[in-house]
């Protein structure tokens, strides 16, 4: 059997493929790259709209991103570096939409206010003190923040009518926040690449072997769904954005720093509405507090969605507990994970966080009534049937060894790569999506250095994200000037 060379094999077909094979095409389009994705189509499991929020988070509604310390403070330093990573994925698109490698924006990301919305005494004391600290920072100066009813009747209607008047509320309020349809970008940019020599795109292919050859390179073997054909692909890079999936691959590939990395699954639903009459009183994403106990990616919100050009209510989302480690995976996937390096730190996770399982177990046994019961905190008036349960896509949270040995649950995202750089993977769950092209860059000077420190790599780099190799969170100037031109080209402004 013929052996297929290549500079560069992207598994799995999702927004973060796509969007390293994106930059890599951009930095030197002579690069042979092969992407494989066990699927018939791109896009489907994690990235597809229906699989994800789509908030395009940069940490302005988000308050899991803010936590509140013990004395009653906030820290905001996670939602400052959040928010700059999204910034940079704004950048990468914007200069994707100019060159015409993208299509119109609106058809994978338009403008949807961010909010938050809180209730209580203790939950307007925490929002208040959120806004104070945030508006102070360039990165969040537009923040709005209001306790008005007048105010809140005219950012979020739906959520204020009908609500005891009696109940202190605070809300506070970015303009210009977006929402993103993750599977049509990354559609686009791989019809796009698809355009460019030097690039093949496998379906219905997974990977069935994965192993590093004497002389550097990594074997990967697929195997064809439809036809049975195994093809022997040879690359000098291999990257395993798969979504949960990556994990089982990373474990295959034996390298030193996989040792340790467990998984722990969720899995999630939604509850939709697309009658117009209610879905047009609602153009804004409306995040509230995780209920106690609830993992990060359990923050309850109330979101205006455009999913292949249809406008669509989400509420949730609701988690429950699963073994599979994708949408369209086997139950046996978490079992298959467990190895002697990952044992003990996958036991005492599941140890420590017995109220995090009897949350998970809790979510699953809830009736629809029980769902639309939650809703109605963030939607008083809202009836059983005008929604349907929608099921979201699969997250794998990372598990770690912690420095006692034990183990350690990580909410958030995690690039792992050999030392030699020639694989890398990315773990985790949110922010995800939105901050792929940071990601992505971070992947590219881990295994690329020598090429990214040329003087034409540089160059081409700051082409795609102006603020390449400087820090927006420090330098208020550059964020002006990126920011003007990322909403005005992308339509958010």
């Amino acid at each position: 059997m013929a052996v297929r060379q290549a500079d560069v094999v992207l598994v799995g077909g999702g927004v973060m493929s796509a969007t390293l094979g994106m930059m890599l095409r951009q930095l030197d389009p002579s690069l042979d790259i092969v992407m494989v994705e066990r699927l018939d189509h791109v896009a489907h499991e994690s990235t597809d709209g229906w699989n994800n929020a789509g908030t395009g988070h940069a940490g302005y509604c988000e308050l899991n991103y803010t936590p509140e310390t013990e004395d009653g403070d906030v820290t905001i330093e996670r939602a400052l570096k959040i928010n700059a990573s999204f910034e940079v994925s704004l950048q990468f698109w914007s200069h994707l939409v100019e060159q015409g490698i993208l299509p119109e924006p609106k058809s994978f990301i338009n403008r949807t206010p961010h909010q938050s919305f809180v209730w209580g005494e203790d939950s307007v004391k925490f929002l208040k003190r959120r806004f104070e600290k945030l508006s102070a920072h360039h990165l969040f100066r537009e923040m709005e923040y209001s306790e008005s009813p007048r105010d809140l009747e005219e950012w979020m209607p739906l959520v204020v009518n009908n609500r005891d008047p009696m109940q202190r509320v605070a809300a506070t309020r970015i303009r210009h926040g977006s929402d993103v349809d993750f599977g049509s970008l990354t559609r686009s940019m791989v019809k796009f690449l698809e355009t460019t020599p030097n690039f093949e795109l496998m379906l219905s292919s997974p990977v069935h072997y994965l192993a590093k050859r004497d002389n550097g390179r990594w074997k990967v073997r697929v195997k064809n769904q439809k036809t049975g054909e195994l093809t022997k692909l040879e690359a000098g890079f291999v990257f395993l954005g798969a979504g949960g999936g990556a994990l089982p691959m990373l474990q295959k590939s034996n390298i030193d720093e996989s040792k340790g990395y467990g998984g722990f699954p969720v899995s999630g639903q939604w509850l939709v509405c697309q009658k117009p009459e209610i879905v047009e009183q609602h153009n804004s994403k409306v995040y509230g507090k995780a209920p106690i106990g609830a993992p990060p990616m359990s923050v309850p919100h109330l979101d205006t969605r455009i999913i292949n050009g249809e406008p669509a209510l989400l509420f949730g989302p609701f988690a429950g507990f699963t073994t599979r480690f994708l949408k369209q995976g086997s139950v046996l996937d978490l079992f298959g994970s467990v190895s002697p390096t990952n044992l003990r730190p996958m036991l005492s996770v599941s140890r420590t966080n017995m109220d995090l399982t009897r949350y998970l177990i809790g979510e699953v046994f809830q009736s629809h009534s029980d769902r639309v019961a939650s809703l109605r905190n963030y939607f008083p008036d809202a009836r059983e049937e005008d929604w349907r349960l929608q099921d979201a896509g699969q997250r794998v949270q990372i598990i770690k060894k912690s420095p006692d040995g034990g183990g350690k649950l990580e909410f958030g995202t995690e690039i792992v790569a050999a030392k030699d750089g020639t694989l890398a993977a990315l773990l985790g769950a949110s922010p995800g999506a939105s901050t792929a092209a940071h990601a992505m860059i971070d992947v590219i000077e881990r295994c690329f250095p020598e090429r990214i420190r040329t003087q034409e790599w540089q160059e081409r780099m700051k082409v795609m994200v102006p603020s390449y190799g400087q820090s927006l969170v420090d330098d208020e100037q550059l964020l002006k000037k990126v920011r003007e031109r990322t909403l005005s080209t992308l339509k958010l402004g």
